[in-house]
């Protein structure tokens, strides 16, 4: 019996140990072999599955870039935005964002996030916090509820005048867009 099974392990060692021929093409099209062990091969297969995993867990952030009169119906109905001051939000997010829900800028101060550029005064990153308590990252994503939350109550209290790009080209009512003739709103 002792037999049986020094064999079974020395077969499994065998086998374990045994050589894969795995065919590798040169850009000269040349056909060539390339012996590899299977532990080897293994080990690498596994480290790729791991490698692939963490980029793209790393990355996970699933953003929207949005077109200006679906944004506008979406702040107005679903998150209850001023209708007088939408063309406001629009012509700003236009210029801070290019409303895209992914966008993080970095500058002297900081970086901001998201739609809204939201600075990181206002959030936390890998948790909640900030001035408005939420994480940075979640301002990052298609859903708007944390990011459309924070950006009313900073324009509530500092008005729209705290984001650059609102300051720059959305001052000046004449450049606001006519969302009731370009969206019907």
């Amino acid at each position: 019996m002792q037999l049986i099974s020094k064999q079974s392990q020395q077969h499994q060692q065998q086998i374990s140990n045994s050589i894969v021929e795995i065919p590798v093409f040169s850009s000269s099209s040349s056909r060539s072999s390339c012996w590899i062990s299977s532990r080897k091969m293994r080990t690498a297969a596994i480290a790729l599955f791991y490698v692939g995993l963490w980029v793209s867990s790393s990355s996970l952030v699933l953003g929207k870039r949005y077109m200006r009169c679906e944004l506008a119906r979406k702040l107005l109905e679903q998150h209850s935005f001023e209708r007088s001051l939408l063309s406001n939000w629009i012509c700003l997010l236009e210029h801070e964002s290019e409303l895209d829900t992914s966008k993080v800028s970095t500058t002297s101060n900081g970086s901001r996030y998201g739609l809204f550029q939201i600075s990181s005064r206002h959030c936390q990153d890998g948790r909640r916090g900030g001035v408005c308590n939420v994480r940075c990252q979640d301002l990052l994503e298609e859903n708007l509820r944390d990011a459309a939350a924070c950006a009313k109550r900073i324009q509530a209290e500092e008005g729209f005048r705290h984001w650059n790009g609102w300051q720059r080209y959305c001052r000046n009512t004449q450049n606001l867009p006519n969302l009731k003739v370009i969206c019907g709103i």
